[in-house]
């Protein structure tokens, strides 16, 4: 795993009940969901299978063994899994080697949890190649801590990217607020034991118990986290 910084001490309730924010990045901080589908259908056109729109929602969200797996199994296509994640990360990185557009209140959310020194982790089920990338726009130092697909035996949905990113930074799941845009996100941050805000990017997301629907990052600020956390005071 990469961290910017050393992992933080284990704090206390003595303090604000918020610990940590822990924020995925494709469709939640940059606007490129979109992007991975365009590769996917690019790709798959090259190799003679047209996609069916409704897989968007199918793959949107996860990791690409699960993404591309379940590509190749829906096309018949002849490809091995280990050959399309090159094809679509190299078809990817050109992409953003372009244009990588942040998400509607990305900079100004980040500038504001850096100026308080609130520990932020990138959690993403992208590989480590791609986020890399991308931290070059985000600007690493906003982030004590990055987890990437490619590092963690269980991606998202399962929970272990979450519970591994509020270990290292000394939190208690309990008291991290996640920020995700799609299902499989939200299933994984709220399997950890997290308070989840999420910013649907492609498919809806309904509200439920522990759980926070807004449609923007333009709605999400530090004191809105914090009062994500006022009922465990």
């Amino acid at each position: 795993m990469t961290s910017t910084v050393p992992a933080l001490g284990t704090r206390t309730a003595e303090g604000s009940a918020l610990q940590a924010v822990l924020l995925d990045m494709d469709g939640t901080l940059v606007d490129t969901e979109g992007f991975w589908w365009d590769v996917e259908v690019e790709v798959f056109a090259s190799l003679g299978h047209p996609l069916d729109e409704s897989w968007r929602h199918v793959v949107v969200g996860g990791p690409m063994t699960r993404s591309a797996g379940f590509l190749i199994e829906a096309t018949g296509a002849d490809i091995t899994l280990a050959e399309l994640a090159v094809l679509l990360n190299e078809g990817f990185e050109d992409r953003i080697g372009h244009a990588l557009p942040l998400m509607p209140g990305a900079a100004r959310l980040l500038a504001e949890l850096h100026e308080h020194a609130i520990p932020t982790a990138l959690v993403s089920a992208s590989h480590r190649r791609i986020i890399d990338r991308v931290l070059t726009v985000l600007g690493a130092h906003h982030f004590q801590l990055s987890v990437a697909g490619d590092e963690i035996s269980r991606t998202k949905p399962f929970p272990d990217p979450y519970l591994f990113a509020a270990a290292r930074l000394g939190a208690d799941p309990a008291r991290c607020a996640v920020v995700e845009d799609t299902a499989t996100g939200v299933a994984a941050a709220e399997a950890a034991g997290c308070r989840v805000v999420a910013v649907p990017s492609v498919a809806p997301i309904t509200p439920a118990a522990g759980r926070t629907v807004v449609t923007s990052l333009e709605e999400v600020d530090l004191p809105f986290l914090r009062d994500l956390m006022t009922d465990m005071r």
